[in-house]
């Protein structure tokens, strides 16, 4: 662990205060001294002297521009709502002591969202050349006035800061379709990425799950395409119908909110394919001219856009609409996973392919985003759209491509000579657990750290440096199909957005773990100052032991880590609430068994920075291992952890599961003497639209109406210990228990447990799996 860094950002916050540095890229240490901001800014000079901001310090809007007006007051009320001081705003002559805030065509930072803050002992000054520039400053001031949880007067060391953004394009994804925002949680959002100096919200508004936005021309796609009806709807919690969409009175809010924090939003209406919803609104619109139900699958489902002259004017009347209500320069179209078997199936389709001389279906798919990229040029838009819209040969040539399939696309794109934006799985999905503790929320495996974002590089080293200008920027994407409620997202996205916006906005030099860890408490102190529920596994104390020896021996040596080896850890083994005061981990100690450890992680100012985790240390503890824990049987790396239901509104119990095998192993533990097991077991809904990967998913045979729970030793073909049938779903409960006797056995094994339930029935997880004597 590292132990002795708050002491030395503590002693050159010292040196710092009575010498002046000038902070670049290589000055990491001097950079945290200063002041804890995120994303850190290109340059920062200190200088003698300091000035105080108190209550009777006003902000002076410097200049006539309704931009600098709006600037002033959203900074007054940043403040007053997280540090507790009331700055007024006026206009006029700048009296002594004030904090000026101007848009100056002459200012210093000449590029555009840069900006100049200047911090002496007569007060604040905030220059920019546009108003987008001016806000990002205002927003730097106002993390230098709140460097801590105390309220009241705040005193500044003398500064000057000269920043703007190493990218254009700093993105966030939000997924409101498979799971729904209100307003007010879109808006909360947006308000926390102003607060990181990002500047696009790609917007998800339609897919198979639901149709999102209202189309006047269009009724039903939101009459119908809106909602779903749940698996069990009306059962277990589940509502009897799931989803909604926003008014156009209600998206002209939220791009006029987001419009006052410089966020541009960029809309994305999928196609040719994730064209469900659209299709059950209106089935002229697809392929069969079938009417399907709006998706209750998450994956890849198979209903596509038809490809006739009445489907491209359905097209462009919603793109109408579309444009009317986003003034953005880009609009996004999608083309992700159009698996192609309604169109090859099809004679119609086939025939306009012979007319149109094409011979492949991606191809037809490029013809396809072809002509709605030449609509939206037309209109004075640009198209942009996922990877797969490169597979075809008709790409306009000022479309812009996001990859997601790894960085492939981008790299492919950029040589090409299109602009492109960074957003790849694993990297770069939000949806992805950041943590592998057991108490982690649902989302996909495996983890995708806030160190792991940190790292991102955005630029591929392969590119040159003219292809390297065609990386417009980084965006992380929030698919919610396991995030059925707002603090599902905010868990997922906070403090990772933190280390996005450094990767967007600061220089790569800068780019320091070490120094990020540092600054990172104070930004924890702002979200809880605006009641932001920020995940905390990163800090989090995992308490491990060598589980088999202490079964043998009654003892143990206990270890205590969190994932980014950061902050100092505090425990108790007595089972009370770890404090300051509890004893500081410094070395692994032995405990005599039975105990209960609880650790907690604290910044060097006392703040925790994640709550206390616990472990009980006993015999029948070691012996139960949780499902979430127990990793996926040899040959398929899949794991997904879910929620009991696919709109179920809690955050646990959640479930581990794979989708294309049902089978887990309990570690290898001395088995003599043991001689029963039990099993907490959960029949879970299988929602997952697989496609063509669905000759992956293993079926076994069973020996039960309904299948059984099998017990391996050793490994998944090893000998037959224990068999327990599954209960009839019908007539059982989601969770039950399944007890078997197990034969007597000598030395360490390993079980491997396999759920043989029919593979076109319900999913089977594992709660925890204990061995008893």
């Amino acid at each position: 662990m590292t132990r002795r860094l708050p002491t030395l950002l503590h002693a050159c916050a010292w040196l710092c205060a009575a010498v002046m540095v000038v902070l670049s890229a290589t000055a990491h240490a001097a950079t945290d001294a200063v002041v804890p901001l995120i994303p850190q800014p290109a340059q920062v000079t200190v200088t003698e002297g300091r000035f105080t901001v108190g209550v009777d310090t006003p902000i002076v809007i410097a200049d006539d521009g309704k931009g600098t007006a709006s600037t002033a007051a959203y900074l007054s009320s940043l403040v007053e709502r997280t540090r507790g001081l009331r700055l007024r705003v006026q206009h006029g002559p700048v009296p002594a002591h004030a904090i000026v805030l101007q848009r100056d065509p002459q200012a210093v930072v000449t590029q555009a969202e840069g900006y100049a803050l200047d911090v002496t002992p007569e007060g604040i000054r905030i220059s920019a050349r546009d108003d987008a520039g001016l806000f990002h400053g205002a927003i730097t001031l106002w993390q230098l006035l709140t460097p801590d949880a105390k309220h009241g007067p705040v005193t500044l060391a003398a500064m000057q800061i000269r920043d703007q953004p190493r990218f254009a394009w700093r993105g966030l994804m939000l997924d409101s379709v498979r799971h729904f925002q209100s307003v007010a949680e879109v808006e909360t959002l947006i308000d926390q990425m102003a607060q990181h100096k990002m500047n696009t919200l790609h917007w998800h508004l339609t897919d198979d799950q639901g149709w999102r936005i209202q189309i006047k021309r269009y009724p039903e796609l939101t009459r119908i395409g809106a909602w779903r009806t749940p698996p069990d709807a009306g059962k277990n919690g589940e509502p009897k119908r799931y989803g909604g969409f926003y008014t156009q009175d209600q998206i002209r809010q939220v791009v006029a909110y987001a419009a006052a924090r410089h966020i541009t939003i960029v809309p994305e209406l999928d196609m040719p394919g994730h064209a469900q919803a659209a299709v059950a609104a209106y089935p002229q619109l697809g392929v069969t001219g079938q009417r399907p139900q709006v998706s209750i699958d998450w994956g890849v489902n198979p209903w596509l856009y038809n490809v006739d002259d009445d489907t491209f004017t359905f097209i462009d009347n919603v793109l109408d609409e579309v444009l009317a209500l986003f003034p953005s320069t880009y609009i996004h179209v999608g083309g992700d996973e159009a698996i192609k078997d309604q169109w090859e199936a099809s004679p119609a389709v086939q025939a306009k392919m012979r007319e149109l001389g094409i011979t492949s279906e991606n191809a037809l798919q490029g013809w396809f985003i072809d002509r709605v990229g030449q609509y939206l040029e037309k209109h004075g838009r640009k198209l942009i759209g996922w990877d797969e819209i490169l597979e075809g040969d008709n790409l306009p040539a000022d479309a812009t491509v996001m990859s997601w399939r790894g960085t492939d696309g981008a790299i492919k794109a950029a040589m090409l000579g299109h602009d492109v934006v960074m957003a790849p799985a694993p990297n770069l999905y939000f949806d992805h657990v950041q943590s592998e503790l057991e108490d982690d929320y649902a989302g996909r495996l495996g983890v995708e750290s806030l160190r792991s974002v940190y790292g991102f590089q955005v630029v591929p080293a392969v590119l040159g440096a003219a292809q390297a200008k065609h990386v417009l920027g980084v965006q992380a994407n929030v698919w919610t199909e396991h995030m059925p409620t707002f603090a599902h997202v905010e868990h997922a996205v906070f403090p990772r957005l933190d280390a996005l916006s450094e990767v967007a906005w600061s220089p790569a030099a800068s780019n320091h773990w070490p120094a990020f860890l540092a600054r990172l408490p104070a930004q924890l102190e702002r979200y809880k100052a605006q009641r932001i529920p920020y995940a905390d596994g990163a800090f989090a104390v995992d308490i491990a032991v060598d589980r088999n020896v202490a079964l043998v021996t009654g003892r143990a040596t206990v270890t205590l880590a969190n994932q980014t080896d950061f902050g100092n850890i505090h425990y108790t083994t007595d089972g009370s609430t770890p404090t300051l005061s509890s004893p500081r981990y410094d070395a692994p100690f032995n405990v005599t068994l039975p105990i209960t450890v609880r650790a907690a992680s604290f910044a060097a100012d006392g703040n925790e920075l994640a709550a206390a985790r616990q472990r009980v240390l006993d015999r029948a503890s070691l012996l139960t291992v949780a499902g979430n824990t127990m990793p996926n049987c040899p040959g398929s790396d899949f794991r997904l952890r879910v929620q009991p239901l696919p709109d179920a509104t809690s955050t646990a119990p959640v479930y581990t599961i794979n989708v294309f095998d049902s089978c887990h192993l309990y570690p290898a533990t001395p088995l003599d003497g043991l001689t029963s097991i039990r099993v907490d077991a959960a029949r879970l809904v299988r929602n997952f639209a697989m496609a063509h990967d669905q000759k992956l998913v293993v079926s076994r045979p069973r020996r039960t109406p309904f299948g059984e729970l099998v017990v391996h030793r050793d490994t998944c073909n090893g000998p037959v210990l224990a068999s327990m049938p599954l209960p009839d779903p019908a007539h059982s409960a989601r969770n039950f228990t399944l007890n078997a006797a197990l034969p007597a056995q000598q030395g360490e094994h390993a079980l491997c447990l396999i759920y043989t339930a029919p593979i076109d029935g319900a999913l089977y997880a594992i709660g925890q799996v204990s061995l008893t004597p």
